[in-house]
């Protein structure tokens, strides 16, 4: 790595597996905070702006899943989940709640190195991919009923009410806006989003879209602008056809 070391959060209230997962990523040259818990975690960031957070989803003072709720209608932090359950049910609510990966604990921490790089280095891309600030405020791109301000990763309603885009979300957003009209697999989303799961995930990229439509479309039931075309994949429509 090159560069100031990134700064990795890790909250579990188990000390020992936040201890050990603690020094691993620093003998890999991360700096690295711990904390016990979701009370722990807002007051450490109230003092620094993370790269990353590793949190665990089963803890007694406040689960995991009402932590990523609340940092990701705030932020765009990434998160990687650790489950003991390995639920799919945890997974998908976590990736719809705007979760970056997630891993089944107790995890082989050589892997959770691996997806704290490769989460880091999607965050980055899409960082990269963002245009110089535009001279004018507000400018954005229409996409289905809001804008999106590509300078601060959010939407806006033409109310000005705003909506933060998690860093998957604005990237799939991205894959649409470059490829209007044209069908998109599964496969070639994944691709252009770089949202690749090394696991492969089932449905991981409809668990996405599925949240990008609660956000953009008039009616989330009955999508007009992200269409799924049967058995080959989705199609955005720019003018809601």
């Amino acid at each position: 790595m090159t560069g100031p070391a990134p700064h990795v959060v890790v909250v579990d209230d188990e000390a020992d597996a936040r201890a050990m997962v603690g020094d691993y990523l620093r003998m890999h040259g991360f700096e690295v905070s711990l904390c016990d818990g979701g009370r722990a975690l807002r007051q450490r960031l109230a003092e620094v702006a993370p790269d990353l957070i590793v949190l665990d989803l089963n803890m007694p003072e406040e689960d995991g899943l009402s932590i990523v709720r609340d940092l990701k209608g705030r932020s765009t932090i990434p998160i990687i989940m650790l489950t003991a359950t390995a639920s799919p049910i945890d997974r998908v609510v976590g990736l719809e709640l705007g979760a970056d990966d997630y891993l089944p604990k107790p995890c082989e921490l050589r892997e959770l190195v691996a997806r704290i790089r490769s989460v880091l280095r999607r965050a980055a891309q899409t960082r990269a991919a963002l245009p110089e600030p535009a001279t004018a405020p507000g400018t954005g791109v229409r996409f289905g009923r809001m804008i999106v301000d590509t300078e601060t990763l959010r939407l806006r309603d033409e109310a000005g009410t705003e909506q933060i885009l998690t860093r998957s979300e604005y990237a799939l957003l991205k894959a649409f806006l470059d490829n209007p009209k044209r069908v998109l697999t599964r496969e070639r989303l994944l691709d252009l989003a770089d949202a690749r799961d090394p696991e492969a995930f089932d449905r991981a990229i409809d668990v996405r879209i599925n949240r990008i439509r609660k956000k953009v479309e008039p009616d989330p039931g009955n999508p007009r602008f992200i269409k799924t075309v049967r058995g080959m994949g989705y199609v955005f429509r720019p003018d809601g056809d």
